[in-house]
């Protein structure tokens, strides 16, 4: 019988029906809180919280380093006032105690409160703070939702997938320990994520994949990782946190108003990229909290995502190639 990991899924605003609050990542914490160890019991205890009043201290962001949580993945979903220097700096000693930490955003200065953060805040690039260094991708990149401007890579519309570039060497976090061999190919798509990089000065860092933008073709980096070190535990900076997010993982779950962009629904009908969507959680989960990547999961999801996709090839085999129903199937 293994002791669960505490992990705290945080975003940086209040609750708030019309806004991307911490009930908009249900599905997230549903699925990290349904894996479990060789003798039934659960790997992560899952608390899952929106941020109190931005006038006064939040009592577990701004104690973090207090706390007993193994690893906090952080949803900037603010417009720039999210954290204050209070709760950047214990969220700081948290990762300089050894705490795990995934920090990620979106487009233009969406979430831009997180640069003050050590370390892994100087991955993230925005608009009017932090400035990519790459001066070449300091322009617009979606050109379909014109009141947003860059930093936005379009790498889809919402409830579609994207195909990823891993980039070498491996990073566990992007392998399928379940197949040998096999690595994570697919990430939710979002028409206008966010810009990252690995900071020069940082030798923890490195961009570990990189997709393409469907509108222009240019490159971005949606992952970079700092392995832990003396000087603190593991962290990530994401490009988006849509790639988490229940309206990217089933367009059904609904969006706030606001968001204008017609979904997809390729992500729906393809039951292997719905598997490495999850897959990329699971990873991200047991190498933040600091657990063996090898370590047995019992994962009901994945077992039956795993059937899903046997089905679909043994569909597509009974059709010939050039047959419509199989060909689309494939197209995903």
């Amino acid at each position: 019988m293994g002791k669960p990991s505490r992990i705290l899924l945080q975003t940086t605003i209040q609750s708030a029906v019309e806004d991307w609050s911490i009930a908009r990542f249900s599905m997230l914490a549903s699925y990290l809180g349904q894996l479990r160890d060789r003798d039934g019991d659960p790997v992560f205890e899952v608390v899952a919280r929106d941020r109190g009043p931005l006038d006064a201290s939040d009592p577990v962001l701004s104690r973090l380093d207090e706390s007993d949580f193994a690893a906090m993945w952080l949803f900037a979903v603010d417009v720039g006032d999210g954290l204050s220097g209070e709760e950047c700096a214990a969220i700081s000693r948290f990762r300089s105690k050894g705490g795990g930490l995934m920090v990620t955003r979106d487009h233009q200065d969406l979430g831009s409160s997180v640069c003050s953060l050590g370390g892994v805040g100087a991955a993230h690039h925005f608009h009017s703070k932090n400035l990519d260094p790459d001066e070449s991708r300091h322009r617009i990149d979606d050109p379909f939702t014109t009141y947003i401007s860059w930093p936005n890579y379009h790498s889809g519309a919402n409830g579609d997938f994207q195909a990823i570039k891993i980039v070498d060497p491996i990073h566990p976090v992007l392998r399928d320990v379940a197949s040998e061999g096999r690595v994570i190919g697919f990430l939710p798509s979002h028409p206008h994520e966010g810009a990252i990089s690995a900071p020069a000065d940082d030798p923890t860092a490195r961009v570990i994949a990189t997709g393409v933008s469907k509108v222009t073709g240019a490159g971005f980096n949606l992952a970079v990782v700092f392995e832990p070190s003396s000087d603190g535990g593991p962290a990530l900076a994401q490009s988006t946190f849509h790639h988490f997010a229940d309206y990217n993982w089933d367009t059904a779950a609904g969006a706030p108003s606001f968001v204008s962009e017609p979904p997809g629904e390729a992500l729906s009908r393809s039951p292997e990229a719905q598997r490495d969507v999850r897959l990329y959680a699971r990873n991200i989960a047991l190498w933040l909290a600091g657990r063996s990547m090898d370590e047995p999961v019992r994962d009901p999801v994945l077992e039956a995502l795993v059937q899903d996709v046997v089905l679909d090839e043994e569909k597509d085999e009974s059709f010939p190639a050039s047959d419509p129903p199989a060909a689309a199937r494939r197209g995903g």
